[in-house]
């Protein structure tokens, strides 16, 4: 089932550079609008002969490229930028409090398994059900968000994060096993039925411009690795170099996942020791989830147990996502790790 996209969205075509038309999509014509005073404002800004960048949302990907070198008769003119908006725009990926739809799916997939973990440790215990309840629509709500994104990684990663935390919740009964399940399908039906509405003809089957992107991306990134393999070759390196490594066009992006791209970046050593990281990080989490499964203590092994398939999640969305660059997503990773070592029962032994 594939939809071509609708074209009710904000173009831009500055002076000196034709670009070709983006998915930077509005929310409604008086957001574009404003959003266009303000690139106005920071072209007016620029000094004479610079040449900014631009960050923008291209078939799917969030790239940056070149801009135009800016000039005092380009600075005159009454709109600079060239944006317009012509009208309401229904096709958006909910971005919520962040600046990329990518990083608002990362951290509400962590909220809503911490949630699900929550939920699932009060009510193996019978705790009062307001306060099950309460944690069971938060996760039901937040899956809704990630749906909304239309990342389909994510809300992939989100499902097989509630699996692993309803497998390892042994007293959950057989009928909190399946509204799990009913409320994963609901998500990745909204899921699908967003990525069919909001992105290019071919999203659901991979075949849009953005998974073929995403493929040459990787595809060359992988066989750089060898090149420069202990000390990769730069952070950011490769915004100075990209045709001349042979990535394709003219869209810079990264790697689209955590470990290729810090191998690419920072050598296979540093992959190694990422790896060792996130080992010692599930072991220990492991280790504790099992100590407070047997106490009365709902709030602790909620945390732990929403934990776990918050770190499953994570890694598993890692593979073709570079989560681990997004500062917010590293932040709930670095704090949530940094919580369970401090409640881990290894703790006053290590």
């Amino acid at each position: 089932m594939t939809r071509q996209n609708s074209t009710d969205e904000t173009r831009s075509t500055p002076p000196d550079r034709a670009r070709e038309p983006s998915d930077s999509d509005s929310r409604a014509a008086r957001l574009a609008h404003a959003f266009a005073l303000e690139i106005d404002e920071a072209i007016r800004r620029a000094p004479a002969g610079s040449r900014p960048a631009f960050s923008i949302i291209a078939r799917g990907e969030h790239v940056e490229r070149a801009g135009a070198i800016v000039t005092e008769e380009w600075k005159s003119r009454a709109s600079p930028s060239g944006l317009r908006g012509t009208r309401a725009s229904h096709r958006f990926r909910a971005s919520g409090w962040t600046r990329h739809y990518e990083t608002f799916a990362e951290t509400v997939q962590l909220a809503a398994l911490l949630a699900l973990g929550f939920a699932l440790a009060h009510f193996v215990r019978r705790a009062p059900r307001r306060r099950t309840l309460l944690f069971a629509c938060a996760f039901v709500l937040l899956a809704c968000g990630v749906a909304l994104t239309a990342m389909r990684t994510t809300t992939l990663a989100l499902a097989g994060g509630a699996l692993v935390t309803a497998w390892r919740a042994t007293g959950a009964s057989r009928r909190a096993r399946l509204l799990i399940a009913v409320v994963l399908v609901a998500a990745l039906s909204l899921g699908a039925l967003v990525v069919w509405r909001t992105r290019d003809a071919g999203a659901l089957e991979l075949q849009d411009p953005s998974a073929r992107l995403r493929r040459e991306v990787a595809s060359v990134a992988l066989a750089r690795v060898p090149l420069h393999p202990v000390f990769g070759h730069g952070m950011d390196a490769v915004h100075l170099h990209w045709n001349e490594w042979g990535f394709p066009g003219s869209d810079m992006l990264h790697a689209h996942s955590t470990p290729l791209q810090l191998a690419f970046d920072r050598g296979v050593p540093a992959l190694l020791l990422w790896l060792w990281l996130i080992i010692a990080f599930w072991l220990t989490l492991s280790r504790a989830e099992k100590f407070f499964r047997e106490t009365t203590d709902a709030p602790t092994h909620g945390l732990l147990l929403g934990a776990t398939g918050a770190l499953a999640g994570f890694l598993a969305s890692s593979l073709v996502n570079y989560n681990f660059g997004d500062a917010e997503v590293a932040l709930l990773l670095w704090w949530l790790m940094g919580t369970v070592v401090k409640i881990s029962p290894d703790a006053g032994a290590g």
